[in-house]
């Protein structure tokens, strides 16, 4: 059994634009966000794949609709798909967070732990692969997400604090019984 996952970062928002943390907020893709969109999802023109998923945000809904399009499907989305949630953070540039929350910790702003999104994702990410034996699929998520799962399957050496992941990059997966990296952060589509 094998299945493989192409996991795409959503396209870029107005916060992504001027570095406004997101979390679970749900922001809409800016004018660059759906030419992205569209352009990932003509990277899939004419590709094999059987089924496509997003987190419930409407930024990587939108994303994923454009890509589901060119197999008439319906987009599947899961919450445990989500960015990380950022609590009080959120809406805030990191130097308002810096002036507002200097001497408080991440707990106490309500902020879920890296572990928690990281097993979250993990969890997700495995029981779809599990759900499309020989099968490729598409899944839209956020970045904090996806360089979490990408920390996970290489033990550290990529993901969270070391990979740059960019909006509508796409990171590909084989699953097994374990998970392998056969691509990161491929953003060739955006060049055309």
């Amino acid at each position: 059994m094998e299945t493989i996952m192409y996991l795409i970062r959503h396209g870029e928002t107005e916060w992504n634009q001027i570095r406004r943390i997101q979390g679970h907020s749900d922001i809409d893709l800016n004018e660059l966000g759906l030419r992205q969109a569209e352009q990932v999802a003509r990277r899939f023109q004419g590709e094999s794949v059987h089924a496509v998923y997003s987190s419930d945000l409407s930024r990587a809904r939108e994303t994923a609709s454009r890509i589901a399009q060119n197999f008439d499907y319906t987009v599947s989305t899961l919450p445990t798909l989500r960015e990380r949630c950022y609590g009080q953070w959120e809406g805030l540039t990191y130097e308002e967070i810096r002036a507002r929350f200097e001497n408080q910790d991440e707990a106490a702003c309500g902020i879920e732990t890296f572990e928690c999104m990281q097993k979250r994702a993990v969890t997700a990410l495995t029981e779809l692969a599990k759900a499309h034996p020989n099968e490729t699929i598409v899944v839209v998520s956020h970045g904090g997400l996806i360089n979490s799962f990408l920390h996970f399957v290489t033990s550290g050496e990529q993901g969270t604090g070391i990979t740059r992941i960019d909006n509508t990059g796409i990171t590909k997966f084989r699953f097994t019984d374990f998970w392998n990296v056969l691509q990161v952060n491929d953003t060739e589509h955006l060049e055309s």
